[in-house]
């Protein structure tokens, strides 16, 4: 009996080298980074939200603008809600609310169309993060598109047309000049000095009144009613009214009635300066 032998050869096989593993990142550092972003993305919608609330943008647009740089920005579930004295805005439910308060709030839609013009270009992809934000600083930081002078005079023109719309005769169209660029000036300088609206806006309507007053009787006017009603429409809330009643056609309850409680507060205070003057010399 043949006995086969199987010859094995042994191959020398060299030691792999030693392979160290790649370091390992924790869950915490990968969910560290993502907050940053985050945290970015939530301060900008914040600015853009507070531009245009106080440049007198309506709450429904507020709260439409930031949801949609959220979501072309990485955030598609945020949630936002606008009151007229302040912002809420949140992304989910591992990231806490922020807060924003608004305490001044002027007519600005300047502003509020620039706001709308970054937000279509974040969602258009040509802004980056970093970009949309120092555009949003730069827009809040740029001051009125109109100087003050520029202001008085529109006041004062718009105060003398409207005398002529409500009836008045050519002779009151100065006396309405003067009387709506003093009534005007009357608010911005007694704004500076006490810083509730109400106040302001009362005590301009009663120079308005007395100027009227004063005007008539040394005869350079002749209807002081014509005279009064055109002077205190630059005052009147035409914008706070209309975005009252838009914000309750769009649903926002708390905001419209809050605006138009303001929007009525502003009309009680021109009515009571005026009252206070007829009390006085009728």
């Amino acid at each position: 009996m043949k006995r086969s032998l199987i010859r094995l050869k042994y191959i020398h096989h060299e030691p792999d080298p030693p392979v160290h593993p790649e370091p390992e990142i924790s869950n915490q550092s990968q969910h560290a980074a993502e907050p940053v972003e985050h945290s970015r993305v939530i301060a900008i919608c914040l600015l853009a939200g507070k531009i245009m609330l106080q440049s007198g943008g309506e709450t429904y647009r507020v709260e439409d603008t930031m949801k949609r740089m959220a979501a072309a920005l990485g955030l598609p579930h945020s949630h936002s809600y606008v009151v007229p004295t302040g912002i809420f805005f949140s992304v989910d439910a591992t990231e806490p609310a922020k807060l924003i308060r608004i305490s001044e709030r002027t007519t600005d839609l300047d502003k509020v169309s620039e706001v709308n013009a970054v937000s279509r270009r974040i969602g258009q992809g040509l802004l980056t993060v970093q970009e949309a934000h120092e555009l949003l600083l730069e827009i809040e930081r740029k001051p009125s598109g109109y100087s003050y002078a520029v202001q008085l005079a529109a006041a004062a023109l718009s105060s003398a047309c409207f005398t002529i719309m409500f009836g008045g005769g050519w002779g009151d169209f100065l006396p309405a000049l003067i009387c709506g660029g003093t009534g005007y000036a009357a608010v911005i300088l007694f704004h500076r000095w006490v810083r509730v609206k109400f106040f302001a806006e009362l005590t301009a309507s009663f120079v308005i009144g007395m100027l009227a007053f004063l005007l008539v009787y040394v005869g350079a006017g002749f209807e002081r009613d014509k005279i009064i009603i055109g002077s205190v429409m630059p005052l009147v809330p035409g914008l706070l009214i209309t975005n009252a009643v838009r914000d309750l056609m769009a649903g926002h309850l708390v905001s419209g009635l809050s605006k138009g409680a303001e929007a009525f507060l502003t009309a009680f205070a021109i009515g009571t300066g005026i009252a206070v003057v007829f009390s006085l010399l009728m």
